[in-house]
């Protein structure tokens, strides 16, 4: 049995659909309940005012977590994680591109997580022993996930499921207290600014937290034990954390701001001015560290699909080492908002090739001889997927760093790269070409 708590995962499809409902619901739950999303909420208050800032939410929130479940699907159905998927409409050598592109996403991500884990620690233990040092935090952090990784997916299950347990416990214990000692009525009069995100800047941040997670979504969700398990479950678990996170984010930020207060990027230090301290600092921890698993166990993964004959514990080892590195950038937090952006430009055009691949063209070929290497799969395909791939970041990056668009980019790129892939497929691919691994081999 692959997956095993030996740690011992691979890219095989034979997995055990070890996910039930409530396990994949505080999976994604557990994801997202965490600081980033938080900060995520933050950003929002008070470039818009608070109802906007909620609206944006949930709309985002709502349309966000559709590719992020069909991906979660696909991977459920062939039960292959998310980067081996891509070698159907990429090619071998197309998703070795893109699965470079998702471990760099990801290593940024860890990068994130390891020091606001590390933060977190360091708080705890300075306020207790007064201690403190914060690389040697970040290095212990990041050994406790490479050590959790290496257990491998079904020790990574049980982790989040507590995890979800003590965030949503969380989230609800900040809100009372919120609710009990400041208006919290005050918030939908806060003034906003006048230059600061706008609403389709914000739109596209809220899409981009959702699409961070899209290139993981196969790995856990192809053990999940049916095909509604995988879409109820992780629709409803991402978005009640989404939802209830950012919200808070939101909400702390506001109030902060109205009772002067100095906004920080600290959770430890902004939740502690709301009477949480040392709780709050244990708590986020363990909730950063959950999610920073999460990230390390996919890059590993993408890493394995470059080189499948590769053991998984080197790829996994490395990574740690290279978040470790990374956590300690200066300013690395004050990159954040960028860091979204960047993954909405780069995500969402390689996953809008992906889903209309499988949806609309061949869902047939998604099968165990995707992990071959010697079968040339995607040969009639990958150029397409290729170009589209690459007009649809171009397009990312234009209308979000050079003219931005009102309305944000991330639905006009999913859509306009997704029908360029589905148009060249169906007009240029000669008809009767079999698209299949079996028709594709050479042999």
């Amino acid at each position: 049995m692959t997956g095993s708590l030996l740690g011992h995962d691979t890219l095989s499809s034979s997995q055990t659909k070890s996910m039930k409902f409530f396990a994949t619901f505080a999976l994604w739950l557990g994801a997202n309940m965490v600081v980033t999303t938080i900060l995520t909420g933050m950003l929002l208050v008070p470039d818009l005012d608070f109802r906007d800032a909620l609206g944006t939410v949930v709309l985002g929130t709502l349309i966000g977590a559709i590719p992020l479940v069909l991906v979660g699907l696909m991977g459920q159905r062939t039960g292959l994680p998310t980067m081996v998927l891509s070698r159907r409409a990429y090619g071998n050598l197309g998703a070795k591109f893109i699965s470079l592109v998702n471990i760099c996403m990801l290593v940024g991500w860890s990068w994130i997580q390891a020091l606001l884990a590390a933060m977190s620690l360091n708080y705890a233990i300075e306020s207790t022993f007064g201690y403190s040092n914060l690389p040697l935090m970040t290095v212990i952090c990041e050994a406790i996930v490479v050590l959790v990784v290496l257990r491998g997916h079904l020790g990574i299950e049980r982790v989040e499921r507590w995890a979800a347990v003590l965030m949503l416990t969380l989230s609800l214990a900040v809100f009372y207290a919120l609710n009990s000692h400041y208006d919290l009525g005050s918030l939908l009069e806060l003034p906003k600014r006048v230059d600061g995100i706008t609403i389709g800047i914000a739109f596209d941040i809220v899409v981009a937290t959702a699409f961070s997670w899209i290139s993981s979504s196969a790995d856990y969700n192809r053990n999940c034990n049916s095909p509604r398990t995988a879409v109820c479950a992780t629709y409803l678990g991402y978005f009640t954390a989404t939802l209830l996170a950012m919200t808070l984010g939101a909400a702390v930020s506001g109030l902060s701001l109205l009772n002067n207060m100095e906004q920080t990027y600290d959770p430890t230090q902004l939740l502690s001015h709301f009477g949480f301290g040392l709780p709050a600092a244990l708590v986020i921890f363990l909730s950063v560290m959950t999610t920073n698993i999460m990230a390390v166990y996919s890059a590993t993964l993408s890493a394995m699909n470059l080189a499948p004959e590769m053991k998984f514990w080197k790829p996994a080892l490395t990574i740690g080492l290279v978040s470790v590195f990374g956590a300690l950038i200066p300013g690395i937090l004050d990159q954040f908002q960028n860091f979204l952006i960047i993954i909405g430009g780069l995500f969402i055009p390689a996953f809008a090739v992906m889903i209309c691949d499988y949806y609309l063209i061949d869902a047939s070929s998604y099968n165990a001889g995707l992990l071959s290497q010697k079968q040339q799969i995607g040969l009639p395909t990958a150029k397409f997927a290729f170009a589209a791939y690459l007009i649809g970041a171009g397009l990312s990056s234009y209308w979000t760093l050079v003219s931005p668009l009102s309305f944000g980019s991330s639905l006009p790129v999913f859509i306009i790269t997704g029908l360029l892939y589905w148009a060249s497929v169906k007009l240029l691919v000669l008809p009767g070409t079999q698209l299949s691994a079996q028709q594709t081999s050479k042999g």
